[in-house]
């Protein structure tokens, strides 16, 4: 089963918890037992899985941007001067996180949270999120 996410961003470089909207989408869903995928098709979006303490997502954000700095003359910004974003969605982002479901529920650990980060806002993005059960809890 396929579902859109919206996820609004207001700032130019934004993590955002989306934890919960995929839960509401997995209870949608009625799926019992699989996995979840979601999924940004965004080339200067990306997603992870990790805790959202705020202190942890500042010093994420800023070491993306001591590693690959704005500006920093690549050949990309001649078209539209987000190189950076591209760089940082490619070396530490991902465009989907899969998730266990058990009982209807995420099988995330304690502190993990599903994190969409915007490298190129604000924007309006979507993320796709299939719900798809497991075949072995499949009735006949």
């Amino acid at each position: 089963m396929l579902f859109e996410l919206e996820v609004p961003t207001s700032e130019k470089f934004q993590i955002v918890d989306i934890t919960d909207d995929v839960q509401r989408l997995v209870y949608r869903s009625k799926v019992k037992h699989g996995i979840v995928i979601v999924f940004t098709r965004h080339t200067t979006t990306g997603l992870f899985i990790n805790e959202a303490e705020n202190g942890l997502l500042e010093d994420i954000k800023a070491k993306m941007k001591e590693l690959v700095p704005k500006g920093a003359g690549y050949s990309h910004d001649r078209i539209d001067g987000n190189a950076h974003s591209h760089i940082r969605a490619s070396l530490f982002l991902n465009p989907e996180v899969v998730i266990p479901i058990d009982e209807a529920e995420l099988q995330l650990g304690t502190w993990q949270r599903i994190l969409f980060v915007e490298l190129d806002g604000p924007r309006h993005r979507k993320v796709q999120v299939m719900v798809c059960p497991c075949p072995e809890f499949l009735e006949e």
